[in-house]
């Protein structure tokens, strides 16, 4: 027992009266897939663009809900999303995933990205453990492959490609508001590296294929040489081809986020003595996040120099809630608990959209009201956060 039995109820009972219904109601019935796009009026757009990430993102929700509640009808729609991502988005010619597809399936958008590769591959994954689908498998090997032959260099990973996997200079992940305006270009992101080490723990903890152990060993030590700044107790956002940090930024969702991943990668890879060396700067970025992020009841989003983002952004107000109780477990710090309550309070009382038929607002400001116009459904936005946050909860308190 981790969490209050109240608060692992609840999370339990929106997962599966809130978020589930929502997001099964978007099951496109006539070209396959999920519709893309939702406004905040809660108008559906059927005929909106669907994108490689959400729909691997759906695929990767239903597979992990099916393992943690058991309920086949989960199964048949990860099956959905699966026949409508090898149908639609796996490039069988080159290789990889597509960026986006119209409402019907066809390719708008050829570029690969290492980004939508790895969450191909974590969806992948998932499936392939939920279904016991031997070709889900070889799919998430193919796109493994693909990332460590063409993507990596001596210093970490490109990130954008053609179709035909020739490296492409503009890089949408990287094209950050602050740095367009000050002519920065950021050649790697410790986005796109937490992605590629969730995706590869994934992959190697449903199949134990050595060459992925060996990848995820070279990503956990990247991250503590590379991205951890032990006198900031942070990690570095934006990087150079060499990976030298190129602006001063705290991204306090993504630290978060990445403090639990990089200790499941690390528990994933069975390696005592990394387990431990990860801890320690782990824990040493759940502590800074606590201390000068969270405010409120809630976690800020950014820090730029000396500009604090105050936006309550509903990913990292998920994330809050598993880092948190990560770091409880980590630690024995009952405060990490205790702030994990009042992130689920804040979630319920403003991030959570009571409107029937609707799911999470994107985001708040300090005082809880929605920042508009933020839509409730599109291309990033997906029960991926959400979903996962509560699964997670849910596996660590299973007494509950």
């Amino acid at each position: 027992m981790i969490n209050s039995p109240q608060m692992v109820q609840e999370i339990k009972g929106h997962l599966l009266y809130k978020i589930n219904p929502f997001w099964k109601k978007l099951k496109d019935v006539e070209n396959g897939g999920f519709y893309g796009y939702m406004s905040e009026e809660l108008e559906l757009d059927k005929e909106a663009v669907k994108g490689g990430i959400l729909n691997s993102r759906i695929m990767w929700y239903f597979s992990n809900l099916y393992l943690t509640m058991k309920n086949t009808e989960d199964l048949e729609y990860a099956k959905w999303a699966y026949v409508f991502f090898k149908n639609h988005c796996l490039d069988r010619e080159y290789g990889g995933v597509y960026w986006m597809m119209d409402y019907k399936g066809n390719v708008v958008e050829d570029m690969k990205h290492t980004y939508n590769q790895a969450f191909a591959i974590y969806a992948l994954s998932t499936y392939y453990e939920a279904a016991k689908d031997q070709e889900a498998l070889e799919m998430a090997m193919s796109i493994f492959e693909k990332i460590e032959t063409v993507a990596r260099d001596e210093y970490g990973y490109l990130e954008a490609f053609t179709r035909e996997w020739s490296p492409l200079e503009e890089n949408i992940l990287s094209d950050d508001e602050y740095l367009c305006s000050k002519g920065i270009y950021a050649e790697k992101t410790m986005n796109v590296l937490l992605h590629i080490l969730e995706a590869y723990t994934e992959l190697y903890r449903v199949s134990h294929h050595k060459a992925v152990g060996e990848k995820l060993r070279d990503l956990l030590i990247v991250f503590a040489k590379k991205v951890y700044n032990r006198d900031k107790h942070l990690l570095e956002v934006f990087f150079d081809r060499k990976m030298n940090t190129i602006v001063d930024m705290h991204s306090y969702g993504h630290d978060i986020e990445a403090a639990w991943l990089l200790d499941r990668a690390a528990e994933v890879l069975g390696d005592k003595e990394i387990i431990e060396s990860t801890k320690v700067f782990t824990v040493d970025i759940a502590y800074k996040i606590k201390e000068e992020a969270f405010i409120d009841g809630a976690l800020n989003n950014e820090r730029i120099g000396e500009y604090i983002d105050t936006t309550r952004i509903w990913w990292v107000q998920a994330e809050t809630v598993i880092g948190f109780t990560n770091a409880y477990e980590k630690t024995g710090d009952r405060e990490f608990l205790v702030l994990a309550e009042r992130e689920w309070e804040f979630i319920k009382k403003y991030i959570i959209d009571l409107r029937d038929d609707s799911e999470w607002h994107w985001q708040v400001d300090k005082e809880g009201k929605p920042v508009l116009p933020s839509p409730i459904v599109e291309p990033w936005k997906c029960p991926y956060h959400n979903g996962r946050m509560c699964m997670e909860i849910i596996r660590r308190n299973k007494n509950v």
